[in-house]
């Protein structure tokens, strides 16, 4: 039987680092990652035959849990049909239908193929619309890999220690302002774009405080400058219409990604008629791509898209909060210290030795994370059979598969992880 070191090591000779992603690797824990041949609902297995309860969930693109039946089976339809044409379809007709029926303030959308891309493209919208160079993005937010917006950016590139990327020149960044997450900054005319994750979800969980988003609003009104939510995360995953319906504050761009593809490779962006008028070919902002639409990613994003209804969103809302509350208490009776923040469904987890504050931003978020304990506490859960993100800056997402039992067996993981963190000495 092969071994997932041996799959490791053929990775290794043709693949930079093995990982097609820096998030994936072992770096930051240590050890060999696990080579994933199957997942069914909460659970993904590896090459060793292994078992896990899966946190990870594609980073939050598996709302529905992996390879549902009802999804497998769309994508089965689908393919039949053929996986790619260069030309319009009715699928991506009828998911930008579904996106823009749920959400107040989106009007139209473009799809793209990832996260980085819808992002990358709502930039360059808000320059086109507003004629203005510069945008302003928070510490620690990750916004994908495009060169102007990897500066200070969380998730992979915090994890890995970078302050940025190298090939990455000083003029790509020139037109960049970094600002500290929850803090509204004061913009001016030279502004084309406020770039924010609704809820920080690359910095391990940071949430917004009460009235930041609304001011971040009222500050782009002022001078002119267009909002843009990045929810690449948040969206259809925070709440059943995003982050505008959790937070009451409506951006002028989204970008979209994960959930809308049912576990494809699909991203998107939108906001109103007027605003996405400057784009090709009706106007002067140029944006393209092959696969744009593809036909398999719209049918598997419609299909997750309508079997979810606001009381599932309320329900898993209510199962995370309990699940928070119970990780909370276990690992604090197991000699750590432990927040375990929550916004909807989407949840945190930190640890320390001693008592500590919820951070509100990267600089406190970043201490906490780096503090040498995620790493014995990541590894023994995964010999509990319990599958986080191998790194402290990611989340934890529950998908609507996970059941009363998966979270009550995690729990339990835990306070036996936590006891092996607490044992663990500090390093130098």
């Amino acid at each position: 039987m092969s071994t997932n070191k041996e799959w490791f090591e053929r990775a290794l000779h043709v693949i930079p680092g093995g990982v097609d992603s820096p998030v994936r690797s072992f770096r930051s824990v240590g050890g060999t990652p696990y080579t994933v041949v199957s997942g069914a609902g909460a659970y993904v297995s590896d090459v060793e035959g292994n078992t896990y309860i899966d946190f990870v969930q594609s980073y939050g693109a598996s709302l529905l849990g992996h390879a549902h039946p009802a999804v497998v089976e769309r994508l089965r339809e689908a393919a039949a049909l053929g996986t790619t044409f260069g030309a319009p379809t009715p699928g991506e007709v009828l998911l930008a239908e579904k996106m823009t029926g749920r959400v107040p303030g989106l009007e139209q959308v473009r799809f793209v193929s990832s996260g980085t891309e819808a992002v990358m493209s709502a930039v360059r919208v808000a320059r086109g619309v507003t004629g203005r160079d510069k945008v302003l993005k928070f510490d620690g937010c990750y916004h994908g890999h495009s060169d102007s917006l990897l500066v200070a950016g969380g998730s992979g590139v915090a994890q890995l220690g970078l302050p940025g990327s190298a090939g990455v020149t000083a003029n790509a960044v020139a037109d960049t302002i970094v600002a500290p997450y929850n803090v509204v900054p004061a913009l001016d005319e030279t502004v084309a774009a406020v770039l924010v994750e609704p809820v920080a979800a690359n910095m391990n969980l940071v949430g917004p405080h009460a009235t930041f988003l609304a001011q971040l609003r009222d500050e782009c009104d002022r001078v002119g400058a267009l909002l843009i939510f990045d929810e690449v995360i948040t969206g259809f995953r925070l709440d059943y219409a995003g982050a505008e319906q959790f937070f009451g504050v409506t951006p002028d761009l989204y970008c979209f990604g994960k959930v809308i593809g049912g576990g494809l490779p699909v991203g998107a962006f939108g906001g109103s008629r007027a605003v996405l008028s400057v784009l090709a070919p009706a106007g002067p902002v140029y944006q393209a791509g092959t696969l744009s639409g593809n036909p398999l990613a719209t049918a598997a994003g419609s299909e997750v898209l309508s079997r979810v209804a606001p009381a599932d969103y309320a329900d898993l809302s209510a199962r995370v909060a309990r699940f928070a509350a119970q990780l909370n208490e276990a690992i604090r009776d197991s000699g750590l210290f432990a927040r375990v923040p929550v916004r909807g469904p989407l949840l945190g987890l930190y640890l320390s030795r001693e008592e500590f504050e919820e951070p509100e931003n990267f600089a406190q978020a970043q201490v906490l994370c780096d503090n040498g304990l995620y790493r014995p506490f990541f590894h023994a859960m995964l010999d509990k059979g319990i599958a986080l993100a191998p790194g402290a800056y990611e989340i934890l997402f529950v998908s609507l598969a996970h059941s009363d039992e998966d979270l009550d067996r995690t729990v339990e993981a835990a306070a036996s992880a936590a006891r092996v963190a607490a044992g663990t000495p500090v390093a130098s």
